[in-house]
């Protein structure tokens, strides 16, 4: 397989593809996350998703398959975004507590103009959290890097998910599985 160019910093994408074993360059991109008023919050990680893919081109060129991915957690409608600070995550974490909130990835597989969106949407349900769970876990984690302020593969995720009902993986940030399937298609149309 050709190597392909990450347009992400982040170290769980990294992890995953390799995981994956999908050779790859990284280029972080450095485009703006401002979303379009109106715009349907299940559109929102494809989009960022796409914008991220067409400033990494122009960093890159046409030659080498861009992967860009952006990840959303969703509550009642509400997207809830990085924390800024400890109480904001404190705020969100009790927020998501007993309640089923939605994991949606968007990914665009970019080569010169020719480009593939989808979307991945996983459900994660915690179990009620305590107010004693929820510092502990803001206070040795610091999740102000993550959308929604937690990663499912750190304590909070062992300790506090009580079910999730699609792609784990897609909760880490990238559903690899579907992205390694994708790419393949992807290659042989392009």
């Amino acid at each position: 397989m050709d190597r392909i160019i990450l347009a992400s910093a982040s170290p769980r994408r990294k992890q995953l593809l390799e995981w994956a074993e999908i050779p790859f360059d990284i280029l972080a991109s450095d485009s703006d996350e401002l979303i379009p008023e109106g715009m349907p919050v299940s559109e929102v990680p494809v989009f960022l998703a796409s914008q991220k893919a067409a400033n990494v081109v122009e960093k890159a060129g046409n030659h080498k398959i861009i992967l860009a991915a952006d990840t959303i957690v969703v509550l009642e409608e509400r997207i809830l975004v990085k924390p800024v600070d400890r109480s904001d995550a404190i705020r969100m974490l009790a927020d998501l507590s007993g309640k089923v909130h939605q994991v949606i990835t968007g990914v665009c597989l970019r080569l010169g103009k020719k480009e593939k969106l989808f979307s991945e949407t996983t459900q994660v349900r915690f179990h009620p959290l305590t107010q004693a769970g929820i510092t502990h876990y803001v206070d040795h984690y610091h999740p102000y890097d993550k959308a929604g302020a937690y990663a499912i593969q750190e304590w909070i995720g062992v300790t506090g998910i009580h079910s999730i009902n699609g792609d784990f993986y897609n909760v880490m940030g990238l559903p690899v599985s579907r992205v390694l399937h994708e790419l393949r298609l992807f290659r042989l149309n392009a």
